[in-house]
């Protein structure tokens, strides 16, 4: 069921859930977070921007996923000194659980002198962490594992976006026997030509949800206006097989910048999911996202009317 607006995302009449206020240190904004539910404790892995500019990666646990959150006081990732590619920070991370490794893979962008790269960890209760370090050189962002190998390889779907990358501005994916070591990148999805809403350049959401229909991929497009860019989400899927073959992509949004904290701030008219959660008996998604990179905000939709809306959407020839 859409809302009266016509989107197909709820919001929570609660947002922003998470602002710099709830932070127990004097930061800019907390935005951008990673979700996932760690026995029955809804954890975010929240994108927070420090007064000096430099951002970093903290928790925050909550029993409902709402309020009532509890932020450590330490962040979980952050520079380390005599490390040049994350003396910038750490941003934007999503976080998948894989059973075959027992454990969460966390990637983030890291960024250093040479530009925005990807950068890979671990970890079994977000209280610590493994590095494994950076995956995709400069420059690449938007990045995440899916939850288990496709064809015996590990697929990572991110955003080249250097001059030499393959798709334009778009969606890549690139295989691994190892976590380490990565294949050069295979175009999945581009952004559209002309006056779409996603036509300056597309970057995945949160990880993608595996269903019987495909890899349900949500997604952020950006659309230059004289106004400055929008950012708003849509839908796709893609193959189960075959991750690089796009089986069906939403033609409208599915949530877009409305209300006053989506359009003012830092950056404005700006809405990027980096997490979301799957409660199978209530059949909810919960869509966890950065307004105007300056709150945390949540959105709520049905799995199935998630998928009716993108299976009715035309195939992709």
């Amino acid at each position: 069921m859409t809302a009266p607006s016509g989107e197909l995302f709820r919001r929570h009449p609660s947002n922003p859930i998470l602002t710099a206020d709830d932070w127990p240190t004097t930061v800019n904004a907390v935005f951008n977070p990673a979700a996932v539910v760690v026995d029955g404790v809804t954890v975010l892995l929240a994108r927070v921007e420090a007064r000096s500019g430099i951002s970093h990666l903290t928790v925050a646990r909550s029993a409902n996923g709402i309020d009532g959150w509890n932020v450590e006081a330490e962040p979980l990732l952050a520079p380390l000194d005599g490390k040049e590619e994350e003396q910038w920070g750490f941003e934007d991370a999503r976080a998948v659980w894989v059973d075959e490794l027992d454990r969460h893979v966390v990637t983030c962008t890291a960024y250093g002198p040479a530009g925005p790269a990807v950068f890979l960890a671990t970890t079994r209760d977000f209280s610590s962490v493994e590095r494994i370090g950076i995956a995709i050189t400069p420059e690449d962002k938007n990045a995440a594992l899916l939850p288990e190998r496709v064809g015996g390889d590990w697929i990572l779907l991110h955003r080249p976006t250097s001059r030499f990358a393959a798709s334009r501005a778009g969606i890549s994916l690139s295989r691994s026997s190892d976590l380490r070591s990565w294949n050069p990148p295979e175009v999945v999805m581009q952004p559209r030509e002309g006056a779409w809403w996603d036509s300056l350049r597309i970057g995945i959401g949160p990880p993608v949800l595996k269903t019987e229909h495909g890899w349900l991929l949500v997604y952020h497009g950006v659309k230059e206006t004289i106004g400055g860019g929008i950012y708003r989400v849509g839908l796709a899927l893609l193959d189960l097989d075959d991750p690089t073959r796009v089986l069906r992509r939403t033609a409208n949004w599915v949530l877009a910048p409305r209300e006053p904290y989506e359009r003012e701030g830092d950056v404005p008219n700006a809405i990027f999911p980096c997490g979301m959660t799957h409660d199978p008996e209530a059949d909810e998604l919960r869509l966890y996202y950065g307004a105007s990179d300056t709150t945390i905000c949540l959105a709520s939709a049905s799995l199935h009317d998630v998928l009716e809306t993108v299976l009715a959407a035309p195939a992709v020839a």
